[in-house]
């Protein structure tokens, strides 16, 4: 086998992925991993610590997110900077057809949803620390994060099912949702 292979990374992603798919996450070893992806397991470990980081290395989304918040215009409330940077997101993602698989997997499986729900409180973390550098106070930013991640959420999901429309329009969409049920137009008087 050479030493090289190219793409050994993605390769390694897909192989675990169709092999969580087939057979569950739990019955998956890294060998099996390893060997679907025509690599070692040693190779295995160069990539990733274990196979549930298969499906959450790396921090493209977050320092992705991160960016976009700390170059927003000056102007924008801290709210519609997290609302813009989420919207952005759809440039840095995977194919939709493999995050419709990888959400899957992650929802039959309590320890790929905690681990999930970690790397959103990493990724809310680091936002928190980039608002904050704009100057928003730690509790603000922590607020308003969470009311945007919730719309993100909405909005992802909607995204993954809707090939047509663009995240951003989707967040755009579910924040004015949110506006909506919070504060309701006022009832017109005759």
């Amino acid at each position: 086998m050479p030493r090289w292979e190219s793409d050994a990374q993605g390769r390694l992603e897909r192989a675990a992925l169709e092999l969580f798919e087939t057979q569950g996450f739990e019955r998956t070893s890294v060998a099996q991993i390893a060997r679907t992806a025509g690599l070692t397991e040693r190779s295995f470990y160069r990539y990733f610590p274990d196979k549930r980081e298969v499906l959450f290395a790396g921090n493209e989304l977050e320092d992705h997110l991160v960016a976009q918040v700390e170059a927003a215009d000056p102007s924008l409330t801290p709210f519609e900077a997290l609302l813009t940077a989420l919207g952005t997101a759809e440039e840095i993602f995977r194919p939709r057809e493999l995050l419709l698989r990888r959400v899957k997997v992650i929802a039959a499986n309590p320890a790929l949803a905690e681990r999930d729900l970690n790397k959103l409180a990493d990724i809310a973390d680091a936002l928190a620390r980039a608002l904050e550098r704009r100057g928003v106070e730690p509790g603000e930013a922590r607020f308003v994060i969470d009311v945007a991640i919730a719309i993100s959420r909405r909005a992802t999901s909607r995204w993954l099912a809707d090939p047509d429309a663009t995240l951003a329009e989707l967040v755009a969409q579910a924040a004015a949702e949110l506006r909506e049920a919070v504060a309701p137009p006022a009832p017109t008087v005759r």
